[in-house]
């Protein structure tokens, strides 16, 4: 066993664990940064595999957008930050199917591979990526950016009351307070 092999079971262990804490947490600002413990981590093991586009894509796009955009989400929508003791239920069945299907695919991929090695195709630079991204994928990530903008102004607007509200009925207003 090779230290990249050592390096790239020891940050599996944190991705799994950190992952374990994200849907076991009742407190979602903490669940936010076991997120990012848990992206984090595995950008590291794409780091390890040297799939360093791939890591950086992850850092920058999971880390670095979704993540913030989940906090910023829970600060405008001003949800509860604590424990939430109206969403806690049993944890057992989620448990079950989770580790049924974990052994399942386990048990289909040693059956498959049989322990043999797999040649990989040279790896892709940046500038052929890049190349194939800007030449066929543009419309699909315009949408999608146009897509987490409506979202961003949905959550303003749903956060602010006194949005689309004429000023006499806003609460707290008055027609002299003007």
């Amino acid at each position: 066993m090779t230290a990249a092999d050592v390096l790239l079971l020891a940050l599996g262990a944190v991705t799994v664990g950190s992952g374990v804490l994200v849907v076991t947490t009742k407190h979602l600002v903490r669940a936010g940064l076991y997120l990012v413990v848990c992206l984090g981590a595995l950008a590291a093991d794409y780091l390890v595999l040297t799939a360093e586009l791939v890591a950086w894509v992850q850092v920058l796009i999971y880390v670095g957008a979704v993540v913030v955009l989940l906090l910023f989400a829970v600060m405008l929508t001003r949800a509860p930050i604590g424990s939430s003791d109206d969403l806690d239920r049993p944890g057992w069945p989620a448990a079950l199917i989770g580790g049924g299907v974990g052994l399942g695919l386990t048990a289909l991929l040693v059956d498959a591979y049989r322990w043999t090695t797999v040649q990989l195709p040279d790896a892709g630079t940046a500038e052929r990526i890049g190349g194939e991204i800007f030449r066929s994928w543009v419309l699909p990530f315009e949408v999608l950016s146009v897509l987490l903008l409506a979202a961003l102004v949905g959550a303003v607007v749903l956060s602010r009351p006194d949005i689309g509200r004429p000023a006499a009925e806003q609460p707290g207003r008055t027609e002299a307070g003007r």
